[in-house]
């Protein structure tokens, strides 16, 4: 558990929960890389890319191990890293590292196409719709502390992304789904359900249509 004084020391830099959460989604935006990664640099090889996103997951659960298990290390990943834990990551897993496992599932299992939309999703609409629901949500929704705005603004965003790589009703329905995972309160990581469920919604739309 990270002490009071890092907390105090945390906390001069970041000064309210604005400007942490700023920070959380500054990191999290560049998560893009992986999807970019996978089109760009790895040209939509998937044995290269599953191979290359294999060895991160390793080196992340190594991480994770650790820092569970060693009270020295610990101490420095929070001195580090702390101010940007969720809450119910200072004892489980970090979103990083699902993150990493459920892009190799979208890789391994849909369409190169849809693997890269939906993985860059989680990148864009979960920032997007943090970002304006801070900053302008207003209307709540009573089933969660999410807002119509952040979660307007999640739609918009991927909806805006997809359909400059894939067809529009691929990325309408992709949206769709990416914003409701965003929103909905389920014991899944944002980092999974958000990618694999537009993968899923995506995957069945070009089927049908």
């Amino acid at each position: 558990m990270i002490n009071s004084f890092l907390k105090k020391v945390f906390y001069l830099i970041f000064r309210d929960k604005k400007q942490i959460e700023f920070a959380r989604k500054f990191i999290h935006i560049s998560s893009i890389l992986l999807p970019l990664s996978y089109r760009y640099l790895f040209n939509n090889n998937k044995q290269v890319t599953i191979l290359v996103f294999l060895v991160l997951v390793i080196i992340s659960m190594a991480i994770e191990l650790l820092r569970l298990e060693n009270k020295n290390f610990r101490k420095y990943f929070y001195f580090i890293f702390g101010v940007m834990l969720r809450r119910h990551e200072i004892q489980n897993f970090t979103g990083a590292s699902y993150l990493l496992i459920s892009a190799i599932v979208c890789i391994a299992f849909f369409p190169a196409d849809i693997a890269f939309v939906a993985m860059a999703f989680l990148s864009i609409g979960d920032t997007f719709a943090a970002l304006i629901g801070i900053n302008f949500g207003k209307r709540k929704f009573k089933s969660s502390k999410k807002s119509f705005e952040g979660t307007l603004a999640c739609f918009a965003s991927t909806f805006l992304f997809g359909i400059f790589f894939i067809p529009l009703a691929i990325a309408l329905t992709g949206a769709i789904a990416a914003s409701i995972a965003e929103l909905i309160n389920i014991p899944i990581d944002d980092n999974v359900k958000i990618p694999v469920l537009s993968c899923i919604v995506m995957s069945l739309t070009y089927i049908i249509a």
